[in-house]
């Protein structure tokens, strides 16, 4: 079982709302993103280091801006990690007995640390980024398991305070998922997306989400009612043979995680529950850390709930 976590590397993928409609109101930033790495060494190092007592196994890495690639240096930024100082850092993880695996976000809701090409969606020069960038991820972390694609809250309604909005509908959308895909599983390696998609267009979503791409759902609330739309994704999922990881989040309650583990597993197959990622949707700076922590210990009582024998191992 696979007990996850999502870190920040990048964070620009939240940097495009105006001051008004901030994701956190209370920062003071330019627009439409950081020009200066909104990850410090020190909060890394010191969560990183947190993960292996709290039961996480597998670290998902938003990288975005995150890096300054070889193979487009121009989307770095200030402080952007060289290659071989992400390289050391992945070692780290590694040694912890925890698999590292990459996530670029390529949904147009959250694309903002591709810069330039942010605004080129859909087009030869934008395809041939994307296709760089993955083949050069893949490569950093040495064939990683997962490549989470992201590919989430493309809508209008996500998108109405951004300042440059982009929406792909219909064919397009799903022309581009593909290609992405593909980029992906050519390397050997499985895909990873969100599975929003599905709640607006579950019938097209069945017909034409590949059977290899692993499913994120994702519910931050506390009533987990079937008949909630967002609920009632984690069975369609089911009920349709998709892989997953559900996704919980202290974003809102503390007691998410163990709610959706404890739904997901009384209703998802052990075929296809794959395991679990807690999020928390802050960067990864000391004035978090206690978020952070807060979240790791969710997925530690979630963990411990499940695996009564760990519980008593500990005691």
């Amino acid at each position: 079982m696979l007990w996850g976590y999502l870190v920040h590397l990048g964070y620009n993928m939240w940097e495009d709302h105006g001051p008004e409609h901030r994701v956190h109101p209370e920062e003071k930033i330019d627009y439409p993103a950081r020009t200066k790495l909104r990850c410090q060494e020190e909060a890394w190092d010191i969560l990183i280091e947190s993960l292996l007592g709290h039961g996480v196994n597998l670290l998902v890495i938003d990288l975005g801006e995150g890096i300054k690639y070889e193979s487009h240096p121009e989307l770095a930024i200030e402080n952007s990690w060289s290659v071989e100082k992400f390289k050391s850092k992945l070692e780290v993880v590694k040694k912890l007995g925890i698999e590292p695996v990459p996530k670029l976000n390529f949904s147009t809701a959250h694309d903002v640390w591709l810069g330039k090409y942010s605004r080129m969606v859909s087009t030869d020069v934008y395809y041939q980024v994307c296709q760089d960038l993955i083949k050069e991820v893949i490569d950093i972390f040495c064939q990683p398991k997962f490549f989470h694609l992201g590919m989430d809250e493309e809508t209008y309604g996500h998108q109405q305070h951004l300042l440059y909005a982009v929406i792909r509908h219909s064919e397009l959308w799903w022309h581009d998922l593909y290609f992405l895909v593909e980029q992906v599983e050519k390397r050997n390696v499985t895909p990873w997306v969100w599975s929003d998609y599905l709640w607006n267009h579950q019938e097209e979503f069945l017909e034409k989400m590949p059977k290899s791409v692993i499913q994120s759902n994702w519910y931050y609330g506390t009533d987990f009612n079937p008949d909630i739309p967002y609920v009632k994704a984690y069975l369609t999922l089911e009920k349709s043979g998709y892989k997953q990881i559900p996704t919980a989040s202290n974003h809102s309650h503390f007691e998410n995680f163990e709610k959706t583990v404890d739904f997901c597993q009384k209703n998802i197959s052990s075929e296809n529950l794959l395991g679990f990622l807690q999020t928390v949707w802050r960067p990864t700076v000391k004035e978090w850390l206690d978020s952070h922590f807060q979240a790791l210990k969710a997925v530690k009582q979630g963990r411990q709930k499940h695996h009564p024998r760990e519980r008593k191992a500990e005691i």
